[in-house]
């Protein structure tokens, strides 16, 4: 079939809406990037308007009925084109086809008074939450998340009609194919067995060496090196920029991809460790296929997936020994002053991974970090069934919380306000950053397996070898798999917990 043929059948007519879908899901991100960082707070009632308005426009163009027809069409084109050996659609545009499928199935399963409802109570619950957080007043939250909680219930219920799946595991599914509570459910239990005996034994090790102090540095030094370790990991500043924002995020669109992170004058560890891990996520949306930009099988495979990638570049590469000593002369140029001249090599290493129970998520080291998704995992689980009320929350984190790591939060802020993920409605989301961090663990001891140079390449800090991997093996191939399917094919081994705890144990222990 020529390519005219082919641009007039069925599936040249999905091709051609879901381009539109892709253009619009990119403006609506650039609008989500300006709210986070520079809106000035009077300008979040149109802004809450204008986002609802997309999501209501991208909704009936997905869900109309002609959408249904093409995709009966297109597939019988591709079944016949098949039988008859001629023309047929190749690989990636069959993926593509049952990605849209698979996208039009969640939509149509979605009234639109509650697609732009949802937007709506989102946006003013976000809003509210940025003053909540700092202020520790769940009240006030409270007040917001109640009715959008009531909102993220029926969207699961009919979510999970729809896909023949239960109300939870249809949020989870929507963020990471393939990935439920079946699969989920053994490795947290795995975890939640091999973790605490662990633990105890790594802050023994570690009880006779305390951590160096934190380096303190300006803002400003603490960005001018940000900006340049990002060029090292390969982040491309023509189609790119890093800003500060409340919660540390990767956002814009294709070909303009926006980091923000946020900075401690007291630790600039901390600052920069969050700058890798976001230019982890922008590497993986740079090196997406760009002839599928726009289309279904041309986005990220999952956010287990998204999570590995920028897991696999803070946690697994730039905690390192070897970046460290990348890193130690770079601190001394860029941040002068007394704390950088104390802070070598292994007094880095030794401050990277220093473990120790912690209250908030985003600073956990990574041996505890899975006990921060435990937690939210059953709270939220608990919230989507409707057997925790909103007003108890606080005393079920706690509980839980002191449960898994024997410290209760003084207050909200380091409790349950601490992440945006809930007063945006983002429910099915927080089991990806322990299935990525599983995910990272294999994919890049597969990367050292075939790159045998890479622990030299990082400590000269050329990541060359890590980023082409990387590009083969995981980015170029977006969703043409599904996120486990993808680490099989490249690492040669199904998702579990092994290589992860083996990795725990080489860098804590041996």
């Amino acid at each position: 079939m020529s390519g005219t043929e082919r641009d007039a059948s069925a599936y040249g007519a999905l091709e051609a809406r879901f381009r539109r879908l892709g253009l619009l899901s990119g403006a609506a991100s650039m609008l989500h990037w300006d709210w986070a960082t520079m809106m000035p707070p009077g300008g979040a009632e149109a802004r809450a308007a204008q986002l609802a308005e997309l999501a209501l426009i991208r909704h009936e163009m997905l869900t109309d009925s002609r959408v249904g027809d093409l995709l009966d069409e297109a597939e019988a084109e591709a079944e016949a084109d098949a039988a008859a050996e001629d023309g047929a659609l190749d690989d990636w545009q069959r993926a593509n086809l049952a990605r849209m499928r698979r996208r039009w199935r969640e939509a149509t399963a979605l009234p639109a008074d509650l697609v732009a409802a949802l937007s709506e109570a989102a946006s003013h619950c976000e809003m509210v939450w940025r003053e909540a957080r700092p202020a520790s007043d769940f009240v006030a939250f409270a007040a917001a998340f109640a009715p959008l909680l009531g909102l993220v219930r029926e969207k699961a219920a009919a979510l999970g009609e729809a896909l023949g799946h239960t109300p939870y595991d249809a949020l989870m599914e929507s963020h990471e194919p393939g990935l439920g509570t079946a699969v989920v459910d053994p490795l947290f239990d795995d975890l939640a067995d091999f973790l605490p005996e662990f633990l105890g034994r790594v802050r023994e090790k570690q009880a006779g060496s305390a951590p160096p102090p934190p380096v303190a540095a300006p803002v400003a030094a603490q960005e001018a090196l940000a900006r340049h370790l990002m060029g090292a990991l390969g982040f491309d500043f023509d189609h790119g920029r890093l800003d500060v924002s409340l919660h540390p995020f990767c956002g814009g669109s294709a070909g303009d991809i926006r980091i923000t992170t946020r900075y401690d004058e007291a630790d600039a560890l901390t600052g920069l460790m969050g700058v890798l891990h976001e230019t982890g996520h922008a590497l993986y949306e740079a090196g997406l296929p760009e002839d599928w930009r726009y289309q279904p099988v041309g986005r990220a495979a999952g956010m287990a997936l998204h999570e590995s990638q920028s897991l696999l570049i803070e946690m697994q590469a730039c905690r390192s020994r070897p970046f460290m000593r990348f890193l130690a002369p770079l601190l001394h140029e860029h941040l002068g002053g007394e704390g950088a001249a104390a802070c070598d090599a292994d007094a880095l290493h030794r401050r990277a991974i220093h473990v120790e129970p912690g209250y908030i998520r985003v600073d956990a080291d990574e041996v505890t970090y899975p006990a921060h998704i435990m937690l939210r995992y059953r709270l939220e689980r608990a919230l989507v069934a409707d057997d925790l009320a909103c007003d108890e929350i606080p005393g079920a984190w706690a509980d839980i919380h002191e449960s898994l790591l024997g410290l209760r939060p003084r207050c909200h802020a380091e409790g349950c306000l601490q992440d945006i993920h809930w007063s945006v409605g983002e429910f099915g989301y927080f089991p990806s950053y322990t299935v990525g961090a599983l995910m990272a663990a294999q994919f890049f001891a597969a990367a050292a397996r075939d790159e045998p140079d890479l622990w030299q390449a990082i400590e000269r800090g050329d990541f060359r070898p890590l980023l082409g991997w990387l590009r083969v093996n995981v980015h170029r191939l977006a969703s043409r798999h599904n996120g486990p399917a993808l680490l099989e094919r490249a690492t040669g081994t199904p998702l579990s917990t092994a290589v992860f705890k083996a990795h725990l144990q080489r860098r804590y222990l041996d």
